[in-house]
């Protein structure tokens, strides 16, 4: 046998001897945001702990402000396996589920509390359902705002008879039925697209998170705004279900324990954001009218109905016991 023979056959046994080398998990996570936004920095802590839990064997790779895919193509380019997890926020599932519209019922879902107890509730366990019946796999409710600020430049939409006539910037199908029913002109249109609307007076009034507000530099173009609980969001960070399956059980375990500590963390990341928010703008010089308990009776009586109306002719099926499970919370 040949020194050549030799050499081949024995690399060759050590291939087969050696333990194989482990392989570092990609969990690569596209969303739409910038990284500015409060959710981006609630996605950097969920790297970061699973970076310093699973010691280098799991390699969390964040993907901001569409880098990836739009935000549109997340739901079916992690449903096919072209990357691993995404986030959606609650009202891109559209049609495609309609029962995530629930927390957009004007009022249903404000309050603090029940937003503390939704992840692990009944009607989360529904939603995931729903989400999973879509090819892909729920890991982590990330709570983005539950404070709504309606903004104009004229005067302060005080009174739910001063939405009359106004051309709005619109929410989505279901939630603009309050506007429509309050005499509003809602207009569908990208947040990123709202400041020069307002600027050039395509909209009379704004309507964003109170973040947003600020971070889009609302207070420019905009001299009022009215805070008020009366809009829940939730970004949904998903995965593939295939590439969840071929994960090890301890791995799965780093995951969903990183998942439930975000989950905790949004709340106390988002509230902060909200209060800092309201701060900064009240020091740019805007006006804002911030709704107690009377002011939220008020429009809740007159935009809640249309809203649920909306929402049970969209998600007949499911849609009142989610209604009933979100007030029971």
């Amino acid at each position: 046998m040949s020194a050549l023979t030799v050499g081949a056959t024995t690399m060759g046994t050590m291939a087969w001897t050696l333990p194989a080398m482990a392989q570092t998990v990609t969990m690569r996570i596209s969303h739409q945001v910038p990284t500015a936004h409060h959710l981006h920095k609630m996605l950097l802590n969920f790297q970061q702990y699973v970076k310093d839990t699973a010691k280098g064997d799991i390699d969390v790779q964040l993907f901001p402000a569409e880098q990836l895919h739009k935000a549109g193509e997340n739901h079916p380019a992690v449903a096919r396996g072209v990357v691993e997890a995404a986030l959606s926020v609650n009202q891109q599932w559209g049609n495609t589920i309609p029962e995530m519209q629930v927390v957009v019922i004007p009022y249903l879902f404000g309050e603090l509390d029940k937003i503390r107890k939704f992840v692990g509730s009944e009607a989360a366990h529904r939603l995931e359902k729903k989400i999973e019946e879509k090819g892909v796999k729920h890991l982590a409710w990330f709570y983005i705002t539950r404070q709504a600020i309606y903004t104009s430049q004229k005067k302060a939409i005080l009174e739910p008879a001063d939405f009359k006539g106004l051309k709005i910037r619109g929410f989505n199908r279901i939630a603009d039925a309050a506007l429509e029913a309050l005499g509003a002109a809602p207009s569908a249109m990208p947040g990123p697209e709202v400041y020069n609307a307002l600027q050039t007076g395509v909209l009379d009034a704004g309507l964003t998170d109170l973040s947003a507000a600020y971070s889009r530099r609302f207070y420019e173009v905009q001299k009022y705004g009215t805070v008020t609980p009366s809009l829940t969001v939730y970004f949904h960070l998903y995965v593939n279900p295939r590439w969840w399956a071929g994960l090890k059980p301890e791995h799965r375990t780093i995951l969903e324990t990183a998942a439930r500590k975000a989950e905790q963390d949004a709340i106390t990341i988002t509230e902060a954001t909200a209060a800092e928010a309201l701060k900064q703008l009240q020091d740019k010089g805007m006006q804002l009218t911030v709704h107690g308990p009377g002011q939220i009776e008020t429009w809740k009586a007159a935009m809640q109905k249309p809203v649920m109306d909306a929402f049970i002719k969209a998600a007949p099926e499911g849609g009142p016991a989610l209604i009933d499970l979100l007030g029971k919370l």
